[in-house]
């Protein structure tokens, strides 16, 4: 090795390094894909603590009992998650049949100006009873394997709820266990790199709720004052869809477009189009910079690659947690070259 420059001898060092941290990540992938069914409840159930904290802290500073203010928290995300689940389904119910029809309609005109022949839904759908019929014993196979999903993520929703209780009762005890798991001379360092983790993840959740309502609001608000059918399912929509950055909102915001130039015409479709670019543009120049000012800032391009490997990982779940898990390890690099970085430099 001394035979070597010094410029090669720090490439083969760099390069032993980044193959060994890949290994170490591809394995810890492997096993976390193996436990999925309790890895993806305390993923969940972190989002929710870190979502629910400052409820919880209000409750314990107004002299509630910790394992009363957790459980009542707890209470209240049962409260809140099933009353807006209610309301998104029965708008999406109510407006489904328009929404459907008025985007079958606008892929028949652009089938018809823009397609080609046997691409039209009526096609597909034909083509698609002919697999249904083929592949029968395949589908009933198929139906049977989602209703053993559907009870997987039932049971994986209920011990997250359980996780998120736990984490929130004893949140005063993680700092003395971390400690005292932190080998010698690394306890404070150890300490601060969780809480900024964790602050990150706070502030982001928290961030996107609050921008999720807006957007919601003010499209839902656009689309009803432009009678565009299906405006509250279509908000709804909207609101899901910003736990998703940039995807959910290219997403949601086709759609109202696209259901627009179905039922109400190529100009009122323009309208739409400029509400929605109007409210992203409102969200990514006013809101993120305030209310996310004191969180994680992430450039475009890191949230759109995290998306793209949470996707590929763990596909729409992966999706909802690459952002804030990235940001959460965003915070702990700032937090370590905050510790460690030469003041010189």
């Amino acid at each position: 090795m001394h035979l070597l420059p010094e410029g090669v001898r720090r490439l083969a060092a760099w390069c032993a390094v980044i193959l060994l941290v890949t290994g170490v990540a591809w394995v810890v992938l492997r096993v976390c894909e193996a436990i999925r069914t309790a890895v993806v409840p305390v993923l969940l159930a972190l989002l929710g603590a870190a979502l629910l904290g400052p409820l919880f802290r209000w409750l314990v500073k107004a002299k509630v009992n910790r394992s009363v203010a957790a459980l009542l928290t707890c209470v209240a995300v049962v409260a809140v998650v099933g009353g807006a689940a209610y309301i998104v389904v029965s708008a999406l119910i109510d407006t489904g049949d328009q929404i459907i029809d008025s985007l079958r309609r606008a892929a028949d005109f652009l089938t018809e100006h823009f397609g080609t022949p046997g691409t039209s839904l009526d096609d597909l759908q034909a083509q698609a009873r002919k697999l249904l019929g083929r592949f029968g014993g395949t589908a009933a196979s198929s139906l049977v394997t989602g209703a053993g999903v559907l009870g997987e993520t039932v049971a994986m929703a209920l011990l997250a709820l359980l996780l998120v209780f736990f984490f929130l009762r004893d949140s005063g005890r993680v700092p003395g266990a971390l400690r005292s798991l932190a080998p010698h001379g690394t306890a404070d360092t150890l300490d601060a790199v969780a809480r900024r983790a964790f602050q990150s993840v706070e502030g982001f959740m928290r961030g996107t709720t609050v921008i999720a309502l807006i957007d919601a609001f003010f499209i839902t608000v656009g689309l009803l004052i432009l009678r565009v059918p299906g405006a509250l399912g279509l908000g709804a929509l909207v609101f899901v869809g910003a736990y998703i950055p940039y995807l959910g909102a290219f997403i949601s915001g086709t759609v109202a477009v696209l259901v627009a130039l179905a039922d109400r015409g190529f100009v009122i479709a323009l309208w739409v189009l400029g509400v929605v670019v109007a409210v992203q543009v409102l969200e990514g120049h006013v809101l993120q910079p305030v209310i996310q000012s004191r969180t994680v800032q992430m450039h475009p391009a890191v949230v759109l690659v995290a998306l793209a490997a949470g996707a590929a990982i763990a596909g729409v779940l992966g999706m909802l947690l690459a952002v804030p898990m990235t940001a959460a390890a965003i915070g702990v690099i700032a937090e370590l070259r905050s510790r460690f970085e030469n003041p010189a430099d």
